[in-house]
């Protein structure tokens, strides 16, 4: 990278980077399909294998996914990036980089079905027990143990729109030896909020949702930041001479996600959905602006409907987290926001324009009910925790037309 690109704003990036000039060279992303790749010599075999800085096997580092990831630490603003098969599979990646049996997470409890499953179900079955609070620094501060190594949170949390005060959970995560990771999904791969820039150690994401952004790729990804302490976790102190941290030094944390993700988990993200996401990254700021300003109009009018209960959106000055979102989201609160509906079975029956599906960041609007859905499988205090009631429904805001959009909630209703 030249100097001179460090000075790129978030739209240049999104559409330049990580594709070569020169004579030749394709104007976009090539897909390589190779399962394997080339050595000419035993020693570079040799070297590939012990320091994965090259390219050996595809389930390790391909060039078209190696492309996408560069493009996401330019985006995210961090030092270095996995891409995986799913945003399932990056958070377990960024939960396992720093946690191992007898430690201990603290999550707001805000969260995503699938995350919140996956503190509650699986964790525990490795021995990583995890505590979920509201989502204020106060709560937070008082679940912190002293074997607790990660502190995890929902930059904009879904479905709810719960905005993490960044720079409060740093602080609390690192007096205590502890990162802070953040689920980005909602703020859009960097566009609507970079939590590295606020004290965050890694983020993680679905890139299924605003970076793919048509409901036709999969994928997933971790970005660790520059300025890290990993110097109080056993994972990466243990060993003395022989420890991660001074084996692999400044790049043990990144080292041990693609370690975790890729090399021994397998869940590598396929070149093609790599070329996919890149190719969507390249219209994410027009689209979440887009939506991002539909869904404040939306929720404005919508809280003023005779007919809908309680609307949740961190764009409304009402919403709690209202001044969390003024001091940590550019461009918008973002595209998702509830409201809630005396007959959410009647309403869902009767939408015309909306779409009835559990996705985020889909060009089309789409609906759903969590509490029988994304929602449906973990207990019925967690739902609540997470902002969600029976009459709660959820709206990724798509780009149809905002008076289409009225209409068709209106006439549902």
């Amino acid at each position: 990278m030249n100097d001179w690109e460090n000075d790129w704003d978030f739209e240049t990036v999104a559409v330049q980077s990580a594709i070569p000039r020169g004579l030749g060279e394709s104007i976009g992303f090539p897909v390589h399909t190779a399962a394997a790749f080339q050595f000419e010599t035993l020693e570079q075999a040799q070297s590939e294998f012990q320091f994965n800085t090259g390219l050996s096997y595809a389930r390790l580092q391909n060039p078209t996914v190696r492309a996408l990831e560069e493009r996401i630490t330019r985006l995210e603003g961090g030092q270095a990036t996995v891409a995986v098969a799913s945003g399932q599979a990056a958070t377990l990646t960024a939960i396992l980089s720093v946690c191992r049996a007898g430690d201990h997470v603290v999550a707001t409890s805000s969260l995503f079905g699938g995350s919140t499953g996956m503190l509650n179900n699986i964790l525990p079955l490795m021995g990583i027990k995890a505590t979920l609070v509201e989502n204020t620094p106060e709560a937070v501060r008082k679940a912190m143990q002293d074997n607790t190594r990660l502190v995890w949170a929902e930059m904009i949390s879904n479905p709810a729109g719960d905005i993490a005060d960044l720079a409060a959970f740093a602080e609390i995560a690192h007096e205590r030896g502890a990162v802070l990771g953040i689920d980005n999904t909602c703020a859009g791969t960097g566009f609507l909020c970079r939590p590295l820039e606020f004290g965050a150690d890694m983020v993680a994401q679905s890139l299924t949702k605003w970076a793919g952004g048509h409901g036709s790729v999969m994928g997933g990804s971790v970005t660790v930041g520059q300025g890290h302490d990993l110097s109080r976790n056993p994972i990466y102190n243990d060993g003395g001479e022989n420890s991660l941290l001074n084996v692999r030094g400044e790049n043990a944390l990144a080292w041990r996600q693609r370690w975790l993700g890729a090399h021994q988990l397998g869940m590598t993200l396929a070149p093609h959905s790599a070329f996919l996401l890149a190719q969507g990254l390249e219209t994410l700021s027009l689209r979440l602006q887009r939506e991002s300003d539909t869904a404040l109009a939306l929720a404005l009018w919508l809280e003023r409907h005779p007919k809908v209960g309680k609307v949740s959106y961190a764009g409304l000055p009402e919403h709690p987290h209202h001044h969390l979102a003024q001091k940590y989201l550019r461009h918008g609160s973002g595209a998702v926001l509830t409201f809630e509906v005396a007959d959410p079975a009647d309403f869902l029956s009767r939408v015309k324009v909306l779409r009835i599906a559990p996705n985020l960041g889909d060009v089309r609007t789409l609906i759903v009910h969590p509490w029988t859905t994304t929602h449906g499988r973990i207990p019925e205090a967690a739902r609540y925790a997470a902002g969600v009631t029976p009459n709660t429904i959820r709206m990724s805001v798509g780009l149809e037309a905002l008076a289409d959009l009225q209409a068709d909630i209106e006439q549902a209703l």
